[in-house]
């Protein structure tokens, strides 16, 4: 208990990022879940993918994916567009400009907070 609250106070007593004057920036919560990260990366380096190219090189669900995909989609990240061909339905993914940016922000945060770690 008392290695605890010496531990506790030497935390307390450290400088938060308002008080040094350094806003500590967020990570983009919605990008940074493993899935959805996943997502954006592969369409990042493909024109756009099927629900099942996404679905077989993410390892996923049908219900994991397409939750996932809807959310990015909400927030303008990823466009879809829903199609036939024949009788099968073909749902198409792509990267916007807005998701682009997005994932653009998120990597260059982490290689920051990498470059941060090792210069320690």
């Amino acid at each position: 208990m008392a290695r605890q609250n010496a531990a506790r106070r030497d935390r307390d007593r450290r400088p938060q990022a308002a008080e040094t004057g350094a806003a500590a920036p967020k990570l983009d919560r919605l990008v940074h879940e493993r899935l959805r990260l996943g997502i954006l990366s592969a369409l990042s380096v493909n024109e756009s993918l099927t629900f099942n190219d996404l679905k077989k090189l993410l390892d996923t669900t049908d219900g994991n994916l397409s939750v996932h995909a809807r959310k990015l989609e909400d927030a303008g990240y990823v466009g879809c567009s829903k199609s036939f061909e024949g009788r099968v339905p073909r749902t198409d993914y792509r990267l916007t400009a807005a998701g682009r940016r997005a994932l653009d922000r998120y990597l260059n945060h982490m290689e920051a907070l990498i470059q941060a770690t090792r210069d320690k």
